[in-house]
């Protein structure tokens, strides 16, 4: 894949967020709509009217609920992840190897985390220079020659440089949200917490399910948003990182090391395992990846 520079990939990534952030909400405004066109017995006027009243407190507490997880993202990945700042004295190697990397391109040096894990993974969270930080797995520092790790390094300073971070935390943070309301239709289908008078409003319960229904479609469509652009993402920073490194078989063999050990015992919550370099959803949600294979990333930097 033809690297399209990096100032066209921010206006691009740029573009959009502002989608993103414009689409999303659209989504649960809709799904909203639909609800209260239920329990209406399906008077439009009646329905058009609860709509109207009820947008501010929606938009209100998707805002509140969105910034708490966009300003406060990075100390829950760390959580999440069990990361720790690397000590620049006991891992020189991995700072000059970064250093050089960052001066060649003259970006600010990010804040560099560890994982202590033997599994062989990174990835890049941030959403401005004062929280920007790439976090490596000690596995990976310990298997990749300095040519491989700084192809590794250089691709995820390509997601930093791009603002893939930033668009990849939008669409995590706004399909959380969708997930949540999912959960809670089906709890509420479930245990049947609804009164009688919406029982007999919605016929016996074929309402509840409808918003039920409503709510997997709009969490579904807000899935495929975060598909539509998490593949090419990966792509794009592989192709980063060779223009910054000028080594796409370091990259390559970087990837080939990592294929097949890069799972991270301990680590539960998919949002968090997809800011990684490499990832695999397993079962049903495999046939939602949001990383490409890596075989075929290998074949193709294997062609540059």
């Amino acid at each position: 894949m033809q690297y399209l520079g990096i100032q066209q990939q921010i206006t691009r990534n740029n573009t959009k967020s502002i989608l993103f952030l414009l689409a999303f909400p659209l989504l649960i405004l809709a799904g909203v709509y639909v609800v209260l066109y239920v329990f209406s017995d399906q008077d439009i006027e009646q329905a058009n009217s609860q709509f109207v009243s009820v947008i501010p407190p929606v938009l209100i507490g998707v805002t509140v609920w969105f910034f708490i997880s966009y300003f406060f993202h990075t100390q829950m990945i760390q959580m999440a992840t069990q990361s720790e700042p690397l000590e620049r004295r006991e891992n020189m190697r991995v700072y000059n190897l970064t250093e050089n990397l960052c001066m060649s391109v003259g970006m600010t040096m990010p804040k560099l985390y560890i994982i202590e894990s033997d599994a062989l993974n990174a990835f890049a969270s941030g959403i401005n220079e004062k929280t920007f930080s790439v976090t490596l797995t000690r596995g990976i520092i310990n298997t990749l020659n300095d040519e491989e790790l700084e192809g590794v390094i250089a691709h995820e300073l390509t997601h930093i440089r791009n603002r893939d971070v930033r668009l990849l935390i939008v669409t995590i943070v706004f399909v959380g949200i969708f997930a949540t309301i999912a959960d809670l239709a089906f709890r509420m289908l479930l245990n049947g917490q609804y009164s009688s008078r919406n029982r007999k409003n919605t016929k016996g319960g074929g309402g509840i399910l409808l918003i039920l229904l409503v709510a997997g479609a709009v969490y579904f469509l807000s899935i495929l948003f975060k598909l539509a652009l998490s593949r090419s993402r990966e792509y794009m920073a592989d192709a980063g990182a060779v223009e910054i490194t000028h080594n796409s078989l370091a990259l390559a063999n970087a990837l080939r090391k990592i294929s097949g050990h890069s799972t991270i015992k301990g680590i539960k919550n998919d949002e968090v395992k997809e800011l990684f370099i490499d990832y695999k959803a397993q079962g049903f949600f495999s046939l939602f990846a949001t990383h490409p294979p890596i075989e075929k990333r290998i074949k193709i930097l294997e062609q540059y």
